[in-house]
């Protein structure tokens, strides 16, 4: 086809931090291989995420996209009504919408976060700190719940349990790591919601002297590019980002032009064991180190 004035809007919240760019890197390049242009739309203006979510998405429509791609969860089920007036198809990833659910690709998150909690609970693992992110976001709220669920199953308090909440940043992480130390909390692991945030807290613990994952093993989520070049190389729940992307955009490109692309919806998640998680030591097993924190901080 000619490609020329044919163009696929993205709509993403933001360009900070390292997740969204190679998913915009993936969906530009299944475009380009069907010679459509992609415009990008980031979330701004007045409002909160769900009103940027929707300006967003209607400014691509007003620009000519021929279909949107949505990188956001922070659509609502009211919200649909008021896009498919514009007669133009949208695919959404990472969010699963009763009113659109062939035009929905997302996958498990509780059971990402059942999958991490297993893993520190195989290493012998029971004091354990948390870095969650925005409570705002359905996503980790799935993953949090899972993770504490499965580890409440296995016997441990989660109330006592020490649990923070920042912006899935890698400087979220680092400040949650120096707070986790100097709370006295005793723990030999580390589970964060993303991998931005475990790099952070990686990094903030060999700046205290914190070995990992000697003194704490750590865990992160996503299994982005950047887990396999931290120090040490991030342990982490692996979901298949590309895999989600590639089927929406096929589904997108099926009902824009026609095509006839194949199109998954089942997604297999899985970890991907790296440096950063060992087992617990021995002496930590039954009670942390006491002096981890203090000593460290």
């Amino acid at each position: 086809m000619s490609g020329s004035t044919k163009m696929i809007g993205v709509y993403i919240p933001g360009l900070a931090g390292t997740f969204f760019t190679p998913l915009l890197a993936s969906i530009e390049q299944v475009l380009r291989e069907v010679g459509l242009n992609m415009v990008v739309a980031f979330g701004a203006g007045a409002g909160d995420a769900r009103r940027q979510t929707v300006d967003g998405i209607e400014l691509l429509m007003e620009r000519g996209c021929d279909g949107v791609v949505v990188l956001s969860n922070f659509l609502s089920d009211k919200d649909i009504p008021g896009l498919k007036k514009r007669h133009c198809p949208v695919v959404v990833m990472n969010q699963y919408l009763k009113s659109i659910p062939d035009q929905c690709f997302t996958i498990d998150h509780r059971q990402g976060g059942v999958l991490a909690a297993r893993a520190l609970l195989d290493h012998h693992h029971r004091k354990i700190a948390v870095i969650a992110g925005p409570s705002t976001t359905s996503d980790n709220v799935e993953r949090i719940n899972g993770f504490l669920g499965e580890l409440a199953a296995a016997g441990i308090n989660t109330s006592k349990m020490w649990i923070a909440e920042r912006n899935f940043s890698a400087q979220g992480g680092w400040d949650a790591a120096r707070d986790l130390l100097e709370s006295g909390y005793q723990f030999t692991a580390l589970f964060c919601a993303n991998d931005e945030m475990a790099i952070g807290a990686l990094s903030y613990f060999q700046k205290m002297g914190v070995s990992a994952p000697r003194d704490v093993s750590v865990i992160g989520y996503d299994d982005m590019p950047i887990a396999e070049f931290s120090a040490p190389r991030l342990t982490t729940v692996h979901i298949p980002w590309q895999q989600v992307i590639l089927n929406g955009v096929n589904a997108l490109l099926n009902d824009c032009y026609d095509m006839r692309r194949p199109v998954e919806r089942n997604f297999q998640i899985s970890m991907t064991y790296r440096d950063s998680l060992a087992p617990a030591p021995a002496r930590q097993r039954n009670s942390a180190s006491s002096g981890l924190s203090r000593s460290r901080a």
